[in-house]
This record gives C-alpha cells, sequence and structure tokens, in this order.
C-alpha cells in the first residue's frame, strides 16, 4: 500500500469518526457532555483539514498518487 493510499484511507477514517461525534452531539442531552464532543468534533475538523492539506502537497509532489 502507498503512502499516498494510507493517507487517504486515514482520512476516510477521520471523516467516518467526524461524523460519528456529529451524531453523538445530535442526541446528548446532557449539555457538557455535548460540549465535550463538540470540542472534540472540532480537534478532528482541524486534523481533517491538516491532512487534506497535506495529501494535496503529496499529490503535487508526486503526481502518479493523483486520483487514486
Amino acid at each position: 500500500m502507498t503512502v499516498s493510499a494510507q493517507v487517504k484511507q486515514t482520512l476516510a477514517s477521520l471523516k467516518g469518526i467526524h461524523a460519528t461525534l456529529e451524531t453523538f452531539v445530535s442526541v446528548e442531552k446532557i449539555p457538557t457532555e455535548k460540549e465535550i464532543l463538540r470540542h472534540n468534533m472540532q480537534k478532528v475538523a482541524i486534523v481533517i483539514n491538516d491532512l487534506e492539506k497535506r495529501l494535496g502537497v503529496l499529490e503535487f509532489e508526486e503526481p502518479q498518487y493523483k486520483g487514486f
């Protein structure tokens, strides 16, 4: 498995985690718990954004990985 494929797989997993946290936020009743989940959701979103930027750099530097 190439580095690009591993990064894309990790990115897909993180997006799934983000969606799961989003679901938990919507069903949580306790405000403090909801805030903790929302905070963690924001942290995951930051990591996703950083990883997407890194993937763009990787695809720019290694064009053969683009689109896989």
